[in-house]
């Protein structure tokens, strides 16, 4: 259920990307919020990205379906509150967004093998997804390798997803053989990481000028930060903050990491504002 939130993954068509921008605008505004939107604050806001509404309420049916929201109504009005595992994972994806950390070659390296029984393929699949989503790359078949300073949150990960019982972990340095900056690129697709980080340069490099010369509205912060915070939440899931001695030179997510960290300080204030507006609004229009 909560997979697509620890990710937050790019592809899968309009109706993945509403879902995602749906849980950006509830991570970024219900949670201050005492847990709760109403259905007419949501429409709204996402009518300020650009959305249908019609489009909005059925993206949000289908994230109740599979308990990332919860249906509650307040003082007579339709909303939705996150799921209280929704909320966790939203707390632990605050943590990679905005406060992220990278390795070094000190940290060395945390390994995870796992076993799972044929009758229980499911299991398997949610262990490689669940390593996947944290950013573990693949050293051989069954044998996954991230930054030594992930192990704890992949032990909190496996446990809150029942999966501990089919896994070891192990901590350590590399100690041969071969040269490691070659070996990450085998266990990690830095090409894509590269492109990946590339397109957000593009996209929001104007943003950071507009921002930094011009007079920006809370509405303009609003349309700017949410679909920036949606893009890049998923970056810091594919990039486990492997060492840069071990990156390519001049590697271009610490670029992307910075702009996402400027747009943030500048942006964040003006969308908060924008979104309470309108929050406020429709509970107005509702009591």
């Amino acid at each position: 259920m909560t997979a697509e939130l620890e990710t937050a993954p790019g592809g899968g068509g309009r109706d993945a990307r509403l879902a995602q921008q749906i849980i950006t605008i509830f991570g970024l505004c219900a949670r201050e919020e005492g847990n709760w939107l109403s259905v007419a604050s949501v429409v709204a806001l996402m009518a300020d990205l650009g959305a249908d509404g019609q489009a909005v309420r059925s993206s949000i049916s289908r994230l109740k379906r599979r308990g990332v929201l919860l249906s509650e109504r307040h003082a007579g009005a339709a909303g939705y509150s996150l799921a209280p595992a929704t909320l966790e994972v939203l707390a632990e994806g605050d943590v990679r967004i905005f406060h992220r950390s990278r390795a070094t070659e000190d940290d060395g390296w945390v390994v995870v093998v796992f076993s799972v029984p044929e009758s229980e393929r499911d299991k398997r699949h949610a262990l490689r997804s669940s390593l996947t989503r944290l950013g573990f790359g693949t050293a051989a078949p069954g044998v996954w390798v991230a930054p030594g300073n992930l192990d704890r949150e992949t032990r909190s990960t496996l446990e809150r997803r029942e999966l501990s019982t089919y896994v070891d972990i192990f901590t350590g340095r590399h100690v041969g053989f071969g040269d490691l900056r070659t070996k990450i690129r085998t266990w990690w697709d830095l090409d894509e990481l590269t492109t990946l980080y590339a397109e957000f340069l593009k996209s929001y490099r104007p943003a950071l000028y507009q921002a930094t010369h011009a007079e920006v509205t809370p509405l303009e912060a609003f349309q700017t930060y949410a679909p920036m915070l949606t893009q890049w939440r998923r970056l810091p899931y594919r990039d486990p903050g492997i060492p840069l001695s071990l990156l390519p030179p001049a590697w271009n997510g610490e670029a992307a990491g910075a702009l996402f960290d400027q747009l943030n300080g500048l942006l964040n204030p003006l969308a908060q504002k924008h979104a309470l507006a309108v929050i406020h609004g429709r509970r107005q229009q509702q009591s």
